[in-house]
């Protein structure tokens, strides 16, 4: 048998994708794939004693389905109580699981932005929309969900409404603006963080038009902020998390819905001053200078552990504050000097125009190793909200697991080594699940690859993988791609097979949408989904 007939034998999960793609679906709200035996029977689904590992490294997209899976209580759909899995996660998604950590987290993160602030006695109000809501406030607070002494939390909801936000690119951005406009003439707030989420989601998806809307939606709210934020005399500081939609089309002329490495914008507005165009800043810096230059403004010396440093080239700590200071993040706003497939360039942003060339301004970088990830690697919403609030580099868990692997310490990991050796003892099958990418903030396929070379050098007979797909920053069609990829990794290995794949709109949600989560645990347990079968030689 030639090889390509080998591969076509062999990549039937692969095959079944690209079906799927040609009758409309696209990875991230793919329909469940499952593969059966001769039978038409399921094969590798998720029973009572099973061991399984977890391999995502973000968590809050994570924990619903493994509340699912673990939770006895659990109440929000019908589940099996007795599954009573030995269930490893990668990283902690969040206390109280009831599960074993492989990686648990570091150290607390002292005095972050909303820490420093809390303890100097200021009023912060933090604002955004629900797809948002982690991320002012988990991640902006170093990982921490405690909301400290006079932090406030206003969350709108996202629309519910639509399949995908490009139905309905402005999300609900005005309503988050309304609410920026209620606190900043509130005498008792001194700082004021928000969000403007759309350019960031729906820039994941593969609809131009509808990007281009989600740009100029948040632009036109930007003008309500400026105008409020003149009014009301604040220190206005515009800035991002990441990039996306500037660098729109790879080279080749294919779209690009990912994250990117370029650079973001940082403004200083500061509408206390007489003249608030003569402020002098630094023109270049990263995200965790961000933090200091809030402390700064606010009158406050910048902590120990915060190594950023103030924007501000003639600090006002120890000046007179500035009594309203309001940071707004337009999440996914990059910046790139090259038209070619810059989606902000294309799209009318009269009010961010004028920001940028009226005010001073700097260039922050949000990728790579300044936000904590490997060199040359793009920059996402964890990372970048991370580092806005802790004011310091911060090493993310991927940076830990990848060089536990080169160093060899990951393969006797304890928490690890437990799930194997219970999967060993009890003559049961290892589940490994998550996200199929070659790159993405939620996890990567060579930490799966690691594995499964562990699986194998304990002697494991059996191993299922259930893959999450969702294309952001990747190729067309990258999904079957990467699956391909797993089951070739397989063959070579003599040991796992791909039986569940399914869009990460299902699996990875965080906003207790539990219909979708439902449909990802009854793929998962009960094998509900669209039949896959095929050959996998060994």
């Amino acid at each position: 048998m030639n090889d390509q007939n080998e591969k076509r034998i062999f990549s039937a999960m692969g095959e079944a994708i690209r079906r799927a793609f040609r009758s409309g679906q696209e990875d991230e709200a793919l329909e469940p794939l499952i593969e059966v035996d001769a039978a038409g029977q399921p094969l590798g689904r998720l029973d009572k004693g099973d061991s399984i590992i977890f391999y995502d490294i973000r968590g809050e997209r994570e924990i619903e389905i493994t509340e699912a899976l673990v939770d006895k209580n659990f109440s929000a759909f019908p589940v099996k109580k007795d599954l009573d899995l030995n269930f490893v996660t990668m990283i902690e998604y969040g206390p109280g699981l009831g599960v074993r950590v492989a990686f648990p987290k570091q150290e607390k993160l002292k005095n972050t932005l909303a820490e420093v602030l809390s303890t100097a006695g200021l009023r912060l109000v933090k604002i955004a929309e629900s797809e948002k809501a982690v991320h002012i406030g988990y991640f902006l607070n170093g990982k921490n969900d405690e909301k400290f002494p006079g932090e406030e939390r206003i969350i709108v909801p996202s629309p519910g409404h639509v399949a995908l936000y490009d139905d309905s690119p402005q999300m609900s951005v005005s309503l988050v603006a309304a609410e920026i406009l209620k606190k900043i003439r509130d005498a008792r707030v001194s700082v004021i963080i928000a969000n403007f989420a759309n350019v960031d989601v729906v820039g994941h998806i593969e609809n131009k038009a509808a990007a281009l809307a989600a740009v100029e939606a948040v632009d036109r709210e930007l003008g309500r902020v400026v105008a409020a934020a003149r009014r009301e005399k604040a220190a206005f500081l515009v800035t991002s998390d990441h990039g996306t939609v500037e660098e729109w089309l790879y080279p080749d002329g294919t779209i690009n819905t990912g994250h990117t490495k370029n650079p973001v914008p940082f403004v200083l507005a500061d509408f206390s001053l007489k003249n608030p165009g003569l402020a002098e800043i630094r023109r270049e810096g990263e995200l965790a200078d961000v933090a200091p230059t809030v402390l700064d403004l606010a009158g406050l010396r910048k902590p120990a552990e915060m190594t950023g440093a103030s924007l501000l080239i003639k600090p006002a700590a120890g000046k007179k504050p500035r009594q309203k200071i309001l940071l707004l993040i337009l999440d996914g706003w990059g910046l790139r000097d090259e038209k070619y497939g810059n989606l902000i360039a294309e799209a009318k942003t009269p009010n961010f125009d004028d920001l940028w060339t009226q005010f001073p301004h700097s260039v922050l970088k949000s990728s790579g190793e300044a936000v904590g990830m490997p060199p040359d690697t793009v920059g996402n919403s964890e990372a970048g909200h991370l580092h806005l609030g802790a004011g310091r580099r911060v090493l993310l868990d991927r940076v830990r697991i990848d060089q536990a692997i080169a160093d060899g310490s990951f393969y006797s990991n304890e928490a690890l080594l437990w799930a194997m050796r219970s999967a060993k003892q009890s003559q049961k099958p290892l589940h490994l699940m998550g996200i199929i990418s070659h790159y993405s903030s939620h996890g990567t396929i060579r930490h799966l690859f690691a594995l499964l070379q562990m699986a194998r050098d304990h002697g494991l007979d059996e191993v299922f993988i259930h893959g999450f797909i969702g294309r952001r920053g990747e190729k067309p069609e990258s999904g079957a791609i990467y699956v391909e990829k797993i089951e070739n990794k397989c063959s070579e290995l003599g040991l796992g097979r791909v039986v569940t794949v399914i869009g990460r709109r299902w699996a990875l949600d965080r906003e207790m949408n539990w219909d979708r989560v439902e449909k990802t645990y009854r793929a998962l347990v009960l094998g509900e989904g669209a039949p896959v079968s095929g050959q996998h030689p060994r």
